[in-house]
């Protein structure tokens, strides 16, 4: 863990076993943060750790172990969801994503040995994110702006509901999630005139689950003391924030 794994080059069936012995070899596979739950039982509403302003949103309190959820939106709530779980014991990945900023998620308190990256996943990131399941909590996996077939979906979906992992899919389009979340960037409190120093990030989230109404409310992430804290803003309204747009945040 903590390494970055390539895989689109000529061995990739080598670097796929590889990836399946590293998932066996991970340290307590299947006792940190996701149980693994016998097949064609119902899936359990037990749910990863996610920052606690995000877990007032979230139907469940957190990510149901064994689901796929779909993201859009800022890259600061990923770094968020893999801090949480790494923090908290758990193993987690991120696939396909070679911008991803590992600087924010150490700063919201993940450890960086408990996290694999695998920044070229080679001409198929689902088959590779497939392994992956097997042996961590949380794999956040980003799909190039492609659409997996509903066929595949179930059948990767199946597989991480059999082994009580999470699965995050992002920049693309996958069919009939568990959930789905948003999170854009709203404001911000602390820049001046193209200067000064940025004291907290406001950013607007949603929540579409399969059954129940859509949630939204918004989220103010604010450094204190080298980490970035989550802090549930109440009333969005008339606060003066400063309306920004931040790419990739």
């Amino acid at each position: 863990m903590g390494s970055d794994v390539r895989v689109g080059d000529e061995n990739h069936q080598w670097k796929l076993e590889e990836l399946r012995r590293r998932m066996a070899a991970v340290p307590g596979r299947g006792e940190s943060a996701a149980a693994r739950i016998p097949h064609g039982t119902e899936l359990r509403r037990e749910a990863l750790p996610v920052p606690s302003a995000l877990a007032e949103l979230l139907p469940d309190g957190g990510l149901v172990k064994g689901s796929v959820v779909a993201y859009a939106g800022a890259r600061s709530l990923l770094a968020g969801l893999l801090a949480a779980v790494t923090e908290h014991g758990g193993h987690a990945a991120v696939v396909g994503m070679p911008r991803f900023g590992l600087l924010a998620a150490v700063e919201m308190g993940a450890e960086l040995t408990r996290l694999a990256v695998v920044s070229d996943p080679g001409p198929d990131p689902v088959e590779i994110a497939a392994v992956l399941l097997e042996g961590l909590d949380l794999v956040v996996l980003g799909l190039g702006e492609t659409s997996v077939a509903p066929s595949r979906s179930r059948v990767i979906a199946a597989r991480a509901r059999s082994r009580g992992a999470t699965l995050v899919v992002t920049d693309g389009h996958w069919p009939n999630p568990t959930l789905r979340l948003d999170a854009r960037v709203c404001g911000h409190a602390g820049l001046g005139a193209g200067h000064g120093r940025l004291r907290s990030l406001c950013l607007d989230v949603g929540v579409r689950a399969k059954s129940g109404p859509p949630r939204r409310g918004r989220i103010d992430l604010c450094p204190n003391a080298g980490r970035v804290e989550w802090v549930r803003r109440e009333n969005p309204a008339g606060t003066g924030e400063t309306p920004v747009a931040v790419r990739g945040a």
